[in-house]
């Protein structure tokens, strides 16, 4: 595990197969420097030709994604600032949108909040059993407002409020994959990672032509998304400055 305060991200390319493993010392959480490199790193992966499949991972053996960074999210000061803090996680979901690659989330542990919208935004992911999720928004005075279109679009708007509403519990990894969240669930991560590299390795044979009209439909409908995650991030900015909210979060820090 990275001790880089801003956290870490890598990308290792073979056989037409980026994998980008991003890292932080405080459970694998996106302070906002690190969202903007993989924003980036994923509009620039996605122009590569030699490239025909991305793999998306964390580093450890615990964490997926614990969301935002939580220091960030205590020194929002104005809207703003709040705007600018929620649109994070939006670049990067709207780069995975658009990125023209097929994505393979691997999740190998828990994930929160932003964690569970990256997944989301994966065209197909493969998980362990430890790799529960948490949609925590509303014990802090805001919401998963940000990530709910890429959210909703996986396991349905009933889904979706089950997750928000049952904010303080735990959802499975079998949960889940029953949901639509997650493809298929493994015992260990061997198992995990020997199947996200067999997937990876078919996709990467494949016409890369057919994987990019396939990537085209599976994210049909979603053109307007640059302007309505901006406008939800704008949402949350002002949510963040609520008298709840700051209570909420001086708890939190104590």
């Amino acid at each position: 595990m990275t001790s880089r305060q801003n956290g870490s991200l890598y990308t290792h390319i073979q056989n037409k197969i980026a994998t980008i493993e991003f890292g932080h010392p405080a459970s694998n959480s996106f302070p906002s420097e690190l969202l903007e490199r993989l924003q980036k790193e994923l509009i620039s992966v996605g122009q590569k030709d030699a490239i025909s499949v991305i793999i998306l991972k964390s580093e450890g053996d615990r964490a997926f994604c614990a969301g935002a960074s939580f220091d960030e999210l205590v020194a929002i000061s104005n809207l703003e600032e709040g705007k600018q803090f929620f649109s994070g996680f939006a670049n990067v979901i709207n780069a995975m949108r658009t990125c023209g690659k097929l994505i393979i989330g691997r999740i190998q542990g828990k994930t929160v909040g932003g964690g569970v919208g990256l997944a989301a935004a994966c065209d197909y992911v493969l998980a362990t059993e430890h790799a529960s999720i948490k949609l925590s928004e509303f014990t802090i005075g805001i919401g998963p407002f940000v990530i709910e279109p890429a959210v909703s679009r996986k396991i349905g708007i009933a889904g979706t409020a089950e997750l928000t509403l049952d904010a303080t519990n735990w959802k499975n990894a079998y949960w889940a994959k029953e949901k639509g969240l997650y493809a298929k669930v493994f015992e260990t991560q061997k198992e995990l990672d020997e199947e996200v590299q067999i997937l990876a390795e078919k996709l990467a044979s494949y016409n890369p032509d057919a994987l990019l009209e396939m990537k085209k439909a599976l994210w049909k409908g979603t053109q307007n998304w640059n302007d309505l995650l901006a406008e939800r991030a704008a949402v949350s900015g002002e949510l963040v400055l609520s008298d709840f909210t700051k209570k909420a979060l001086s708890k939190f820090k104590k």
